[in-house]
């Protein structure tokens, strides 16, 4: 069988040396020296010096800077540089997703799921109905189970699950092969138990021993069997970790080398069969809780008329899990939250969940301001490289959240530079710490960086940032567009 791999973000960057490693030390010395505030005319000059840097010598870049209005007709433009190209924006398509949401599901939007069913003498027929809760976990499942035990059933003669509230794909057709099989890339159906993933942990052993290897729940990973190819070296030694997935069989297959004592390096892998995996951890849980069970199957049909809602239970309202999708970038929630804007929107009963949420955002992005042509969205998370945005595109999003009714809530989703989120451990010790609220975006060679920016001696400003592209390691590339920010947030009201 084919085996597909994928290695962790923190051991890629390890592994990519090259002699961008001086053009990230210059970046970082660049950025500890002294802040000297200049004027909005000078922005340009300082900007394109920096994009002179033979890093970016083979990479598209693309940057737009404005003052944040309070309204439409405030806009002025203080940078631009292809503003109006196509570029890969990776997970800052988010903000599309999300803004489209917020505005038309509101920030008390909450997603139901529901066990139906018949029962009598505390034996019940039961239907389990998802519709695509990004949220549920076991706690959840255990809640439900303990509504069940209040109504006194004892034994379930059957066992239903009802998966088909999504309509369309579960896995997204422009995603890479590499990414479905890994956990960020998990499939979105209906009934989505702790993310539709699987947690392992990698450990160093003595060297020339193989890495120990360590599911997080290893009750949860079921009839998982894993291969190990894997040895612990020297200091010195090059350090990577690949996962191999065999198709169509449970069985992993670990690659790589991790230095004696150093930090363990975690995963995760996506459930292949999510509506599956969740009747079965429901069966299991109802078991542990002396409740006696059959298996479970999943129907194709609707539910049956004759059945009566026993239990149910709600996700945490949309305002308080848009931070999984802006601040933590987790992809299963935007695309949940994209197929249920579809569905919520849709006139007719849509053929496929994705396509009709893309369609409600540029619907609901236009009249705020936002171009549809300005963008092409395949998913709501960004992770597929056909995505395209223009600098333009997310700069008009940000611009209109601002002074949108919803404007708190969707800044307070966002992360805040050195503090929390994918934007914690930047620009920690400098100027922008504290004053930026964004969103960072990376696939392969493509980085982007957007969001709000509290310069001290200037107004606020809206920017979106881009570099594509780019043969250089990310740690060179990241350095030097936090150059960019780092003069931006030098800027003086003149």
């Amino acid at each position: 069988m084919t085996a597909s791999f994928f290695i962790s973000p923190r051991l890629k960057a390890q592994v990519k040396v090259s002699l961008a490693g001086l053009a990230s030390g210059f970046a970082m010395l660049t950025a500890t020296l002294p802040a000297i505030a200049y004027c909005r005319a000078d922005l340009p000059e300082r900007i394109d010096a920096i994009a002179a840097n033979p890093a970016l010598q083979s990479a598209r870049l693309g940057l737009l800077v404005e003052i944040q209005a309070q309204n439409a007709d405030q806009r002025r433009v203080i940078y631009a540089r292809d503003q109006d190209r196509y570029f890969l924006p990776a997970s800052t398509l988010k903000l599309l997703t999300t803004a489209a949401a917020l505005q038309q599901l509101g920030p008390d939007f909450r997603i139901r799921t529901s066990i139906y069913g018949t029962e009598a003498a505390g034996i019940a027929s039961l239907y389990v109905v998802g519709r695509g809760d990004p949220t549920f976990t076991t706690a959840e499942l255990d809640e439900l189970i303990q509504q069940l035990q209040q109504r006194g059933i004892q034994r379930v003669s059957n066992l239903t699950g009802i998966d088909t509230y999504f309509p369309g794909r579960t896995v997204n057709a422009h995603w890479e092969w590499e990414d479905v099989q890994a956990g960020y890339g998990a499939p979105v159906n209906s009934l989505i138990l702790n993310q539709n993933e699987l947690g392992l942990t990698v450990f160093p052993q003595q060297i020339g021993q193989p890495l120990r290897v360590e599911w997080d729940n290893p009750q949860r990973a079921g009839r998982w069997q894993i291969d190990n190819y894997s040895l612990t070296v020297g200091a010195g030694e090059p350090e990577f970790v690949d996962i191999g997935r065999d198709i169509g069989q449970p069985l992993l297959k670990v690659y790589g080398h991790l230095i004696a004592g150093a930090e363990p390096e975690t995963t995760t892998i996506a459930i292949t069969n999510p509506g599956a995996y969740f009747l079965q951890q429901f069966q299991q849980q109802l078991q542990r809780q002396n409740i006696a069970a059959v298996s479970g199957v999943l129907s194709p049909l609707s539910l049956p008329a004759d059945v009566t809602e026993l239990a149910a239970v709600e996700s945490p309202p949309l305002s308080d899990w848009l931070t999984q999708i802006n601040q933590l970038s987790v992809n299963l929630h935007a695309e949940a939250l994209l197929k249920s804007l579809g569905l919520a929107t849709a006139e007719t009963p849509p053929d496929d969940a994705t396509e009709a949420g893309i369609a409600a955002v540029k619907a609901i992005l236009e009249p705020m301001g936002i171009a549809p042509e300005s963008f092409v969205m395949v998913d709501g998370s960004g992770l597929s490289r056909h995505n395209l945005t223009t600098p333009q595109a997310l700069v008009d999003t940000l611009q209109a959240m601002a002074y949108a009714p919803e404007a708190e809530r969707y800044r307070r989703s966002l992360a805040i530079a050195g503090v929390n989120g994918t934007l914690r451990n930047r620009f920690r010790g400098t100027m922008v710490e504290g004053q930026l609220q964004g969103k960072t975006g990376l696939v392969s060679g493509n980085y982007a960086l957007v969001g709000y920016l509290n310069p001290p001696q200037h107004p606020p400003v809206v920017f979106s940032l881009f570099v594509n592209n780019a043969a250089q390691s990310g740690r060179a590339i990241r350095a030097l567009m936090d150059e960019m920010v780092l003069e931006i947030a030098q800027l003086n009201d003149c």
